[in-house]
Parts: C-alpha cells; structure tokens; sequence
C-alpha cells in the first residue's frame, strides 16, 4: 500500500451522540455554549482553540487562535492589530471561525464580522495575563520580519529587565476583537458518514435552524 493509500484507507465511524432539532437551543450562541461546557467537561485539550480565516484581497488566509470569551453577541478572541489577520480584517471585516473537538466527533462553523472590542476590555484582559506574556506583546511586531530568533530573545530580555521596575503598558495596537455570527453550523459525527449538520441563519433578526445533507 502507498503512503497515499494509506492516507485514503484512514476513516473512523462516528458513533458517540446524535443532534436533533428538538434538543437544540434556537439560540446558536447558547447551544455553542452548552457544546463548549461539554468539551471543557470532557477535558479536551485547548477546547478554546479555533481556527479563525480572513480574507487577504481574494485569497483566504487561517490560522489558529485561542477563544477567549462568550458573550451574547459573540466571540472574543485578541490579537496584534498590526498583525497580518488585523491588517486583513481592518480591510475586509468578514471572517470565518471552526472549531473541532475531535474527542466528541463534534465541531462548529461560524460565519461573521469581527469588529474590535472597547480599550476598557482590552486592558481587562491584557492586564490579567502573565507578566511574561504581558512583555511579549509589547516585543514582538507580530507578522513582521524577524532576522534571527537569537534578535527577539535579546528583545525580550531587555523588555523584561526594563519592566521589572515599571508596570507594561497594553500596546494601542494590541487588542480584542468580537465575531459577531450571521450564520452557525453545528456538526455532529455520525456512523456510516450520516452525520447531523444543523445550520443556524439570522434573517431580520431572528435565528432560523435548517437541516444540512451531510
């Protein structure tokens, strides 16, 4: 067998739950939430992990972030605002979010705009990290060039001498930012590839739940 076959011959049959529409809450953030206490309950690691696509002129771009909040209208997540995903979604504010918890053969697909939370929750959360981590968001320039990891380890030495003395200062351009969702798809793994897939749209305001062909 070839290591395509291989790859090809790799399945699993998916038989650990079920999702039906009577057991769904019509609100998609609440049942992301009900989801989300199960993963945590079933200490998966990184349950907050996610994977978060922009859009670099016609070209998608992803890559994994850490959820940081739930709020009502949305999902909290913080970045460089100069990074490459901040210069993306400053120019197009359309993002996409999915999220896998594999050890409950279950994930979820967010469609949304992301727009940047007020500096007031900003400096709440900054201010809550690690004092390391803390100094590592002022030193690095996220996304830009770095010649040598030798050059950021100085940086960061220097940055954490300097500011043993004085208290780090949350950068104006590090931040949150809240994807507030106009379309939620909850996925539920299956056996025999019949997997459930219900897809919540906001139409005038109000969240419709349709059914998806796996």
């Amino acid at each position: 067998m070839t290591h395509n076959e291989e790859i090809a011959a790799l399945r699993s049959d998916y038989r650990k739950s079920e999702l039906l529409e009577k057991d769904v809450d019509p609100n998609p953030i609440h049942q992301f939430r009900i989801w989300f206490d199960n993963a945590m309950n079933a200490e998966i690691a990184e349950p907050n992990a996610m994977c978060l696509s922009t859009v670099h002129g016609n070209q998608p771009d992803s890559r994994i972030v850490l959820l940081k909040a739930i709020k009502d209208d949305g999902f909290v997540f913080f970045t460089n605002y100069h990074s490459s995903k901040g210069l993306q979604i400053e120019a197009n504010p359309n993002v996409a979010i999915n999220i896998v918890w594999l050890e409950l053969e279950r994930q979820v697909r967010i469609s949304g705009t992301a727009y940047k939370i007020s500096e007031e929750e900003s400096d709440r959360y900054f201010y809550s990290r690690p004092f390391e981590s803390q100094v590592g968001a002022i030193v690095s320039t996220q996304s830009e060039r770095l010649n040598s990891r030798e050059e950021l380890e100085e940086a960061m030495k220097s940055a954490l001498e300097k500011y043993q003395n004085e208290k780090p200062v949350r950068p104006k351009h590090w931040g949150g930012y809240i994807v507030q969702p106009n379309e939620m798809e909850f996925w539920q793994g299956r056996t025999s590839r019949l997997h459930d897939r219900l897809q919540y749209r906001l139409i005038n305001g109000v969240w419709d739940i349709i059914r998806l062909f796996p």
